[in-house]
């Protein structure tokens, strides 16, 4: 049917043959009904040939034929990226797809390196062989081709920006939007005084003197120097010339005579005497020539002086054809979007360079345990005593003050340590006060100077005092204290940035009834295209966010959202939107805004595929893909292929689970734990009010909460940073808080967060978990090597020695193609072993060094039965899930879920004391309902031998399983920051308070307890 659609004429076809295919599109399949609307479309063009219109059409895309031509699905044959079976299969168009299966299965493989790698490869076709040549070319996938593909937008997990400039404001362009308004609408106010800000025309000038000054003497003068060091003797000599005689200096009227200057180490202010008049409406004239001469020479700015006024009279007037304080003179310059630009000269404040902090020197880094004497490096930068300058300074100012180098710092009074860290003046050590006659610099001021220095070294070394502090100048808000100075309806830029986006929304809410009738006739369209923006963000789930947020500080879920959001704003159609796992780090309250959002996409025009394993997702879904049955090497099959009514009767793994026929086991009775508590009092970063948190030891604890509700504050900022300090000495401040309680009861804290591990093809799981150490240490104790002199060197692939020096242990070589892609082939020499043969010939149980790594994490499990120092680290992968796995694949192979799970194996791997305290963050990222299942058991396994296991979670299957469970909300931002219920999970579902009370307890009425 489709050939007979491609080949109809362009001319006129007898009627009854559309009607005879009218009728078969009534009875016959969807691609027979896309058949018939394409001829009846086509065949309607005039015979002569497209018009002009037509073209235009069809160049955008909007053409009737291209429309109704395009195929019903995208066909994908023979794919076999990474661990795919050379998978075939039909995904239907502008729908939303779901690639679901267990995590490593392939959905990554299919639906990024394959179906987005092919249309990105196909894009950059377009270009010339000179504009490829420039931006090098892309791979093609191993598949064997892909039909109906359309142009392809990936949004993926990676965080969008590392810059400290990039804002959720700048990557939205809300923020541009927001500073195109307030150059054009906001009014201007004085920093000095709060009064609003005036700019007078030459007429409104001259008008204000005769009303005001009427029948006055007054001195019109014009400033050239306005706060400013120098001798200004040139200044003098230009000004003479001009045919002036006087000048007032400081504020004192003073005739111009040859080689006039004053003292160029004071700050000065200096006015032409324009003129001296009598104020009258018959010499409105001369005033009128002497005010635009006093604004010439003053670029726009003048004063006037009553010669014969006494108190508030005798100061002087000024007046300004800009932006102007009558009562100081300040001035501003016009405002220009770029006056509110952070990243802009004009509008960053310039101690901070518009970053919004900087880096401090503070007393605690620099005295970090003040048990210690001077003498035994209580003073960190300095160390431990030594025969120089410094310490003989210090000794000195200590034996005054009847101290001593060994005497403990919190036996010194607070006085004399504040001189010794922050300097003794020479007006200080001139006056003889006290026991300070010799100036000192000061440790601090000493180490900041140091910080500008050029050395590497030396800035290295200073980095480790040093702590970002919000600027002092700018109060965080990263620009100068002029575009604070702009506001509209009493509120600053700065101030809307930091506003949660839900507040922001009802900010902007009505605002035209509190702007005049000029604003809103030039803010209309940019009111109505910011507001359009934030709803995009809010339908999304993101209202708990502001513009100020660096975007570096966002997980890979939240900024995955923001360019969703920006996605729909564009409102293009006909495009296939592929993204992964959007709904990380989404509360179940907010999964429905989010897949709302999808299906708009989708509405509009768009095909979009959803790589993801959440329920709603799944059922929501148009049509879903199964891909399995196992991971790695036991995956790359499509094992269900359907509806999501279809999916739950295929009997695959994903159905079982969805339909409750598995399900992860919840236990009767839990854990008792130590009875002890860790207790943190009075936490107020960000959004948190006065919280008090009391984590049980001994339990596993879920922290859950709507997102943005603050637990990452709480746990991450907070909780962490203070378990950091106390035990490996961290420089990272946690935010506010008052006490913490029950450090004694815990040895050591482990983070597992969401950060990649390495992203270059030399890293693998071997060399991330540091199983490779041993593994080579293990092969330079061999016999072999012994005698031939190998050390665990000669098996390291990222050295010279035993690597294969023509791929330099890279397995592959690159040949460089010139105008065509690059292609990767292994190594002719080593055959992509990556070692020289005579490494090679050294072997442990019959295996050489490559066949370990080539060798799955299953194999090696067995294979180093009798080796416990690699076998401990090598179960732990193979206890996560991660058995299919060998360990020598490369990390930039690995899926996000895979990647976390590597990361989460090393740190378990770890020897643990019994009282460890874990912090996990959604360590279901990324995760199948098999995998959690897997994941809960290892973490059971750790709260069972003592250790304290605290995850950050919105999994349902994970929190029903804890022992305790803390609801942080009750919503997000301003409305969130309390902690609305706490204990078991029955309990909290019982108490129903909060949104995840709700959704914990539906899913406790569909769950079962494990049979004992």
């Amino acid at each position: 049917m489709a050939k007979k659609s491609t080949a109809a004429p362009v001319a006129k076809a007898p009627k009854a043959k559309v009607t005879a295919l009218k009728t078969t599109a009534k009875n016959g399949t969807l691609a027979e009904a896309e058949t018939a609307t394409a001829v009846r479309t086509t065949t309607e063009l005039p015979a002569a040939g497209p018009t002009t219109e037509h073209l235009y059409g069809q160049l955008n895309g909007h053409s009737p034929v291209s429309q109704h031509l395009e195929a019903p699905f995208i066909e994908v044959y023979g794919a076999r990226e990474h661990n795919l079976k050379n998978v075939s299969v039909q995904i239907p168009r502008n729908r939303l797809v779901v690639f679901t299966g267990i995590s490593g299965s392939g959905k990554s493989s299919l639906a990024f390196d394959t179906i987005y790698a092919e249309g990105q490869r196909r894009y950059m076709e377009t270009f010339s062989a000179y504009a490829r040549s420039f931006m090098g070319g892309l791979e093609r996938p191993d598949v064997d081709k892909i039909e109906g593909l359309s142009p392809v937008i990936s949004i993926e997990q990676k965080t969008t920006s590392r810059n400290p400039r990039s804002t959720v404001g700048t990557i939205t362009e809300i923020y541009d939007f927001l500073r195109l308004l307030y150059a054009r609408t906001a009014e201007a106010f004085s920093y000095a005084t709060g009064k609003k800000m005036i700019r007078q025309s030459d007429d409104q000038i001259i008008n204000y003197i005769l009303k005001h000054f009427d029948g006055k003497k007054l001195v019109v003068l014009a400033p050239v120097v306005k706060g400013r060091k120098g001798h200004y003797r040139e200044d003098f000599q230009k000004i003479a010339k001009l045919g002036f005689t006087k000048v007032r200096v400081d504020g004192e009227l003073l005739d111009i005579t040859p080689k006039m200057q004053v003292d160029r180490y004071k700050i000065h202010d200096i006015e032409i005497v324009i003129d001296r008049l009598l104020v009258k409406e018959e010499d409105r004239f001369r005033l009128s020539g002497s005010v635009q001469n006093a604004l010439t020479h003053g670029k726009g700015t003048m004063l006037v002086l009553d010669s014969d006024g006494k108190g508030p009279q005798a100061k002087p007037q000024f007046f300004s054809r800009f932006l102007m304080d009558p009562a100081t003179g300040i001035a501003y310059d016009d405002p220009a979007p770029n006056t509110f630009s952070f990243n802009s000269p004009y509008g960053a404040c310039p101690t901070c360079n518009g970053l919004g902090e900087v880096q401090e020197i503070t007393e605690e880094s620099v005295l970090p345990d003040r048990k210690l004497s001077i003498s035994r490096g209580g003073i960190a930068p300095l160390g431990e005593y030594r025969d120089i300058w410094i310490f003989q300074q210090l000794q000195l100012i200590l034996k005054k003050n009847k101290a001593t180098l060994n005497t403990p710092l919190d036996k010194l009074p607070e006085e004399l340590l504040k001189r010794l860290l922050h300097g003794i003046t020479e007006d200080e050590a001139d006056s003889g006060k006290g026991a300070y006659t010799e100036p000192f610099e000061g440790i601090i001021p000493f180490l900041r100077r140091q910080m500008d220095s050029e050395s590497d070294n030396i800035r290295e070394w200073i980095a480790q005092y040093a702590q970002a502090q919000p600027c002092p100048e700018c109060q965080g808000y990263r620009l100068k204290k002029e575009s604070l100075h702009f506001k509209m309806d009493g509120k600053h830029i700065g101030e809307l940035s930091v506003m949660d986006l839900n507040e922001l929304a009802g900010w902007f809410e009505g605002l035209e009834n509190r702007l005049t009738e000029r604003q809103n006739v030039i803010a209309r369209e940019l009111l109505k295209e910011i507001r359009k923006r934030i709803g995009f963000l809010l339908e999304v789930g993101l209202d708990y966010l502001n513009l100020h947020r660096p975007v570096r500080t966002l997980s890979g879920g939240e900024s995955q959202r923001i360019r969703l959001a920006t996605q729909i704003g564009t409102q293009l159609v006909g495009v296939l939107y592929i993204m992964d796992e959007p709904s990380i780090g989404l509360h179940q309250r907010d999964n429905e805004r989010l897949i709302k959002a999808l299906q708009h996409l989708r509405d509009i025009g768009n095909s979009v595929i959803v790589v993801e394993h959440d329920k709603d997702m799944i059922l929501h879904a148009d049509h879903v893909l199964d891909i399995g049955p196992g991971a790695g090497i036991h995956g790359g099959h499509i094992v269900a292929s359907g509806t999501p009514k279809e999916i739950l009767n295929s009997g695959s793994l994903t159905s079982q689970y969805l339909s409750g026929q598995k399900h992860i086991e919840l236990q009767r009775k839990k854990r008792k734990g130590e009875g002890a508590e860790l207790v943190l009092k009075g936490a107020k970063g960000n959004n948190l009010k006065n919280v008090t948190l009391k984590v049980p030891l001994g339990k596993l604890v879920a922290v859950t909460g709507v997102s943005g509700s603050g637990k990452s504050t709480l746990i991450h900022d907070t909780l962490y940073p203070i378990l950091n300090q106390h035990f490996f000495n961290s420089k990272k401040e946690p935010l506010a808080y008052g006490s913490i309680e029950g450090l004694e009861l815990v040895d050591k804290v482990i983070e597992v967060d969401q950060s990649p591990i390495g992203r270059t093809p030399r890293s693998n799981p071997a060399t991330y978990t540091g199983v490779f150490t041993e593994i080579r240490q293990l092969f330079g104790e061999m016999a072999e090597a012994k005698i031939r002199g190998y050390g665990p060197g000669r098996f390291s692939f990222n050295v010279k020695g035993g690597r294969c020096e023509t791929c330099e242990g890279a397995g592959i070589r690159t040949i460089e193609m010139n105008f065509l892609p690059d292609v990767h082939v292994p190594c002719e020499t080593c055959k992509g072993r990556r070692y020289n043969r005579e490494t090679l010939e050294v072997r442990f149980k019959g295996k050489s060094i490559t066949d370990v790594l080539d060798m799955t994490v299953e194999k090696a499990v067995e294979f180093f039965e009798f080796q416990p120092r690699i076998l401990r680290k090598i179960k732990t992968l193979n206890d996560v899930g991660l058995g299919y796995l060998t360990l020598g694949q490369q990390a930039t192979t690995l899926s996000g879920g895979e990647a976390q799970r590597v990361k989460l194996a090393t740190e378990l791997s770890k020897k643990d004391t019994g009282k460890t305290f874990y912090i996990l963050d959604e360590p279901t990222t990324g995760l199948h309902f098999e995998d959690i299942n897997h994941l809960a058991d290892v973490l059971q396994k750790l709260a069972d031998k003592g250790n304290t296991v605290l995850i950050i979670e919105h999994n349902l299957d994970l929190i029903k399983v804890a022992d305790h469970v803390i609801d942080i909300g009750p919503e997000g931002g301003a409305g969130g920051g309390t902690i609305v219920a706490q204990g078991t999970p029955e309990q909290v579902a019982k108490a129903g308070k909060g949104h995840t009370a709700r959704f914990l307890a539906e899913e406790l009425k569909t769950s079962k307890y494990a049979t004992a």
